[in-house]
């Protein structure tokens, strides 16, 4: 099956709802089987350098294949931002917010991108893209649960793109060697006017 492709801007005024357009040193595009081993060695590294995760023992590329398929196999995007030499510089998905069925409308996003590639607008325009995607695909609602509230380079993203604060739990986790924070931020995909009652 061919890899679907679109060009996704970064500049600072991209409506996300405007659909793709041209970025001249990358390319976002659907993740494939045969991306694993890049985002593997990129999530590696965050898992053992970083707080973003609050994994301590970065998954081998089977584990990551599992979990490339359980995102497919749901439906929902697994994007990786591609340069014209080929490499993969970031990667980003959706995934289940919470198991329980009446949480199906809501998704949580996870960015990550390689440590090289950082301040060229990669996280941006992979984020602005994983957004448009959901849409598309009708969910209602997706939340960033963003480890460390030190992580400042990935609160400021997702307020850059219109996500808002919605909570912080303070110590929850514990990585090299301090206490840290997980920080909730929340953007509407759609509103439809419902107002949830039953």
């Amino acid at each position: 099956m061919g890899r679907r492709r679109f060009r996704v801007s970064t500049d600072r005024d991209h409506d996300v709802s405007e659909g793709p357009t041209t970025r001249p040193d990358f390319t976002v595009r659907d993740g494939c089987p045969g991306d694993i081993a890049a985002t593997t060695r990129i999530y590696a590294i965050e898992v053992r350098e970083g707080s973003a995760s609050f994994e301590l023992t970065a998954p081998d590329e089977a584990e990551m294949t599992r979990r490339f398929e359980t995102i497919r196999d749901a439906g929902l995007p697994y994007l990786v931002a591609e340069d014209t030499g080929g490499e993969i510089l970031g990667y980003a998905y959706a995934g289940t917010y919470r198991p329980r069925p009446a949480y199906g409308a809501t998704v949580e996003n996870s960015v990550y991108v390689a440590a090289e590639a950082r301040g060229r607008g990669v996280g941006r325009a992979l984020l602005a893209a994983l957004i448009e995607r959901c849409r598309q695909a009708g969910r209602r609602e997706m939340i960033a649960v963003i480890g460390d509230s030190g992580n400042v380079g990935s609160i400021a993203l997702h307020r850059a793109l219109g996500f808002r604060d919605a909570g912080v739990l303070r110590n929850v986790g514990r990585k090299h060697g301090r206490w840290l924070d997980t920080v909730l931020m929340q953007f509407t995909l759609q509103d439809d006017g419902d107002d949830g009652a039953l």
